[in-house]
């Protein structure tokens, strides 16, 4: 499906301008892009069941329905998604330079040390 392949086309990208934003210091902005590279990817792959939302909170609720409590994918990935959503609303309403690196920062660089764009393409293709 041409949806599914944009998707992922648009995370990775996302990823991507989160690496170099983090390597300059923008550490708002990297949040922002980890959290929708996670979020399109999450979109992706509801896709793959012919499933939406029409919220950032409804696709995050419905990913965790369909994919983390039925064990597709690990609930450690469940758990950083909320989390990014989180991080990304500090990032982008409160004045903090680091306010939201923490979890989400690391999460994007081990993403990209693991693959993790890779591994939910394998994975949605096998659904």
């Amino acid at each position: 499906m041409k949806e599914i392949s944009d998707f992922i086309k648009k995370a990775e990208k996302f990823l991507s301008t989160a690496k170099h934003v983090l390597s300059i210091g923008d550490y708002d902005s990297c949040v922002s892009r980890c959290y929708y590279a996670m979020f399109f990817m999450a979109e992706a792959a509801l896709l793959t069941k012919g499933l939406s939302a029409s919220s950032h909170k409804g696709v995050i609720s419905l990913f965790g329905k369909r994919f983390v409590k039925t064990e597709i994918f690990e609930r450690e990935l469940g758990k950083a998604l909320n989390d990014a959503y989180d991080k990304r609303l500090v990032g982008d309403l409160v004045f903090d330079p680091f306010a939201g690196i923490g979890t989400v920062g690391q999460v994007a660089l081990a993403s990209e040390k693991r693959k993790v764009p890779s591994d939910y393409k394998v994975k949605l293709c096998r659904y």
